[in-house]
């Protein structure tokens, strides 16, 4: 039996009601308990006190907990009932647990961590909400969502048609949702910190990326100023939120400073804090940068042609990539959609978006010999696993080596012999 989760214990709190943090600190004063278990009938019970709210206010409830047939001895059923005082006497189970999920969702979470992620996640996190766990868990105490509960939830998934991206996305918001939980005291543990997730059928899939010749195909295809805009996501690595939010002061004669991302309409941190750093990049990036400001581009508007200016302003605080029209921040979406996605198609290219670009940097790094820690240093990584096993795409050249010697091993072996190869059939 999990002590944690005893279903008798964790049902005491209105569905309606979630503690503030002053009720929470109040209610962690607990009284000790040693109940001692008695029959009733067919039955051994237990009584015992547990918190509750009730209008809002903090309430003691006695309760009734059914813990074996009378069949079993009193030492066995003895040892049962420890197991479900001792978390209580200890706070193991705070009165928190006995919040139902749903109302902590929308009375704390969203109001309160919510907001505080990127405008993107928020959007995520809020549809999966909303399509899988309110469904799932509506009716359940953050308490009984123990690490059992969740993990059959997740087992579950792929039965349900459920792709795994979906899956890992639900496992992240859910995640979030319990470590709130925590912090705030409401759960003493987060029950997805051992979760495993079902197998991702598909297999490992290397991320995209393009060849160079690819790349100068796909650019010729797009006009400015988002060709600037691609050509210099792929030299640097930057991600296309680190684009959209370069300044004029960002730029420098050799190098370019990364500040802060801009999204869809949400300007915020970097991803990392180690985002934020300056980085090398190649003298010809920085002119193509800078040719910007000399750049007009025409816009149809009925049967006239309106000329624009791709940079409107070029001082410190004004934005690199500007929208044509109005010299806003880029829409990242409308560019993929509009320019990028119709030229890969073009030329018969799969999978070339905003990521391929960036995944493209680094493999191209690599393969040119470059040393994998200055690889780490460029994409502004903080492990080193993450640029060799993601984003650089790439069979090591010790490896390459290594069967092209056991291929002349192999060929001169054949040869001191005096033996011709032969085909042999494997069963």
């Amino acid at each position: 039996m999990n002590p944690g989760v005893h279903p008798g214990v964790l049902a005491s709190v209105p569905a309606n009601t979630v503690p503030s943090p002053e009720e929470m600190a109040k209610m962690a004063r607990r009284r000790h308990q040693n109940p001692k278990p008695h029959r009733e009938g067919l039955w051994w019970y237990l009584r015992l006190w547990v918190d509750a709210f009730a209008d809002g206010k903090r309430v003691r409830k006695l309760k009734r907990v059914k813990l074996a047939p009378v069949s079993m001895g009193e030492r066995e059923v003895k040892k049962i009932a420890d197991e479900i005082v001792r978390p209580l006497n200890q706070g193991i189970i705070t009165v928190g647990s006995a919040v139902n999920f749903a109302e902590y969702v929308k009375d704390t979470y969203l109001p309160t961590d919510l907001p505080l992620l990127a405008k993107t996640v928020q959007n995520s996190y809020q549809g999966i909400i909303d399509k899988h766990l309110n469904p799932a868990f509506e009716n359940a105490t953050l308490g009984e969502m123990d690490a059992a509960t969740v993990q059959r939830f997740f087992s579950a998934m792929p039965a349900r048609g459920i792709p795994y991206p979906t899956i890992s996305k639900v496992r992240d918001a859910l995640s979030s949702v319990m470590r709130s939980a925590v912090r705030y005291g409401y759960i003493t543990r987060n029950p997805l910190d051992n979760l495993r997730l079902p197998p991702d059928k598909r297999g490992k899939r290397q991320k995209p990326f393009i060849y160079p010749a690819q790349f100068e195909a796909i650019l010729e295809l797009i006009p400015e100023p988002y060709a600037t805009m691609v050509y210099v996501a792929v030299w640097t690595g930057l991600r296309v939120s680190e684009l959209s939010a370069l300044k004029w002061r960002c730029i420098h004669a050799d190098s370019i400073t990364v500040e802060q991302r801009y999204c869809r309409g949400d300007w915020s941190e970097t991803k990392t804090p180690g985002s934020a750093a300056t980085i090398s990049v190649d003298g010809a990036v920085i002119s193509r940068i800078h040719r910007l400001k000399t750049l007009t581009v025409d816009v149809r508007a009925g049967l006239a042609v309106r000329h624009y200016k791709v940079v409107k302003k070029d001082g410190p605080d004004d934005l690199v990539f500007q929208s044509v029209k109005a010299g806003k921040p880029m829409n990242d979406g409308n560019i993929l959609r509009r320019f990028i996605k119709p030229a890969a198609e073009l030329l018969k290219l799969e999978h070339v978006n905003w990521r391929c670009l960036r995944t493209s940097c680094a493999t191209w790094m690599v393969r040119a010999g470059a040393d994998p820690k200055s690889v780490q240093g460029q994409m502004r990584h903080s492990r080193i696993a993450t640029t060799l096993e993601i984003y650089a795409q790439f069979v090591p050249e010790g490896q390459r080596r290594a069967v092209e010697q056991m291929t002349e091993y192999a060929r001169k072996s054949i040869l001191e012999a005096g033996t011709e190869p032969v085909t042999v059939s494997v069963q």
